[in-house]
């Protein structure tokens, strides 16, 4: 087999943060993956699982204190970003790494024309002129689909429809060519038919530029789209890794196939879609044993008692689970069948 090379690598990082004197909220609790190049990864789950703040922590992003990175590392090319200067990350930030929020009208700042926002971008880490730079942001806005460039560079970020200002987010993002591209919820506020156009936008991007990309997201729709690799995570930790088609046709851990029971299918003739009962534990109180017990049909004694650890099914693909592992597992695996044949 192919011998991939990583671009990007976490190595068992924790970042708590202090709700309170010695006492700590384990958000990302020893988080472990890789992203190789040209390559898109999503990170799935629910709201509070940690994928915002793990992205955050890429981006040496985070409010400290009260956040604060226990330990581990955030390798890019075999730089440790963990041990760069606020100096020093400013210019990986926009260059190595740039990032699509979620909501562009709080991440586009209003008083600026969007020409003035990309063309800074440009000039801050290409040290090119302000006529060059205008020529690459007019040639940008094109690259993203947004016509009429002239017109749109001299106007304001309440001026143009959600979607426009997410292309707008994305010709930001790409304007220094990253080595990797960090999208968080790109699509949440939109509506469909301009989801799919922003996500087949991003893809083109990454072709054009050969970046790689970290899409985190709740939608297993986008997923299914999008991704190459799939890291599932629940309450600070990685539940379950694998390519996206042995995600969605041989899942292995409870959660993944929960989330995917969530899913809306053509084939399923059903009035209600199905929800995931509980909530995700708060991350000042984790149980000692799996964190997915309390919600989990198939739980065991040893769920409750001991912390599982992630471990390989087959190759490429990990799960954080007894389940698979344990002898008196048909039963789930017969679930599994049926939970996954529609897909």
């Amino acid at each position: 087999m192919e011998q991939k090379e990583k671009l990007l690598e976490i190595k068992d990082l924790r970042v708590y943060f202090e709700i309170a004197p010695s006492r700590m909220a384990k958000a990302v609790d020893g988080v472990s993956f890789h992203l190789n190049r040209g390559e898109t990864v999503a990170l799935v789950g629910e709201s509070g699982s940690g994928k915002s703040v793990t992205s955050l922590s890429i981006m040496k992003l985070l409010s400290i204190p009260p956040g604060k990175i226990v330990s581990g590392s955030i390798e890019l090319e075999g730089k440790d970003l963990l041990r760069l200067s606020e100096k020093e990350m400013r210019k990986v930030r926009g260059d190595d790494i740039a990032m699509i929020f979620q909501e562009p009208m709080t991440s586009l700042d209003p008083v600026f024309k969007i020409g003035d926002q990309i063309m800074e971008s440009i000039i801050h880490h290409q040290r090119i002129s302000k006529k060059e730079a205008k020529e690459r942001a007019l040639e940008l806005l094109k690259l993203v689909g947004i016509a009429n460039p002239e017109k749109v560079i001299k106007e304001y970020p309440h001026q143009l429809s959600g979607g426009m200002r997410q292309r707008v987010m994305i010709a930001i993002a790409m304007s220094n060519n990253p080595k990797v591209l960090i999208a968080d919820e790109p699509t949440t506020a939109l509506d469909v038919t301009v989801q799919s156009q922003i996500l087949k936008l991003m893809l083109k991007m990454q072709d054009t530029f050969n970046s790689s990309i970290l899409l985190i997201t709740h939608d297993m729709g986008v997923v299914a789209e999008t991704a190459d690799r799939v890291l599932v995570m629940y309450a600070g930790q990685i539940v379950e890794e694998a390519e996206v088609k042995e995600v969605f046709l041989n899942p292995q851990h409870p959660y993944t196939k929960a989330l995917l029971k969530t899913m809306p299918s053509l084939e399923n003739n059903v009035r209600r879609l199905l929800s995931i009962p509980g909530n995700v534990p708060p991350s000042h109180q984790f149980p000692k044993g799996c964190r997915f017990a309390d919600r989990c049909e198939f739980a065991m004694d040893i769920c409750r008692d001991s912390a599982p650890e992630l471990e390989s099914v087959s190759e490429g693909h990990h799960v954080r689970c007894y389940i698979p592992f344990k002898k008196g597992g048909e039963a789930v695996d017969k679930e599994q069948r049926s939970v996954t044949k529609s897909f």
